[in-house]
């Protein structure tokens, strides 16, 4: 195996050890992880947003945006008293994480649309890309 890609395990694992405190009542109850399938690397430096619509306007109400950082993940997404029940957007801008890399790709961004009905536990929603698919699957 080369340094390059011992150094990027290493680095992932010790993101891991970094990120434990996510899980505690104080860190987001949503977190997201992108990982390029495609290159076998994290998705870092993406732009997202998360929306919660409003039901009774049926509109979609930006309530943040962020970039993963360099493993991928994008922490402190939503504070507890601000994650209630409802129908959620996660946005990911993929043509521009693409773009950057100097590469085209399919898909200009990735909607992912999920309902919450209890939030006092924890989601994780992690995004698997490539240039041209995507998969996404509720994680703990």
């Amino acid at each position: 195996m080369n340094t390059k890609r011992l150094q990027r395990i290493k680095d992932h694992l010790l993101a891991e050890n970094q990120c434990s405190d996510m899980a505690t009542p104080q860190g987001s109850p949503l977190t997201t992880h992108v990982l390029n399938t495609g290159e076998g690397v994290p998705g870092a430096r993406m732009a997202l947003s998360l929306h919660r619509l409003d039901s009774h306007l049926a509109v979609w109400n930006l309530l943040t945006t962020g970039t993963t950082n360099d493993d991928g993940r994008c922490p402190d997404l939503i504070t507890r008293e601000a994650f209630t029940p409802g129908m959620y957007k996660m946005r990911f801008e993929t043509g521009q994480y693409f773009e950057g890399l100097g590469q085209t790709c399919f898909y200009p961004y990735v909607e992912i649309v999920f309902t919450i009905t209890d939030p006092t536990q924890k989601f994780h929603l992690p995004l698997l890309l490539s240039r041209f698919s995507y998969s996404t699957y509720r994680g703990s």
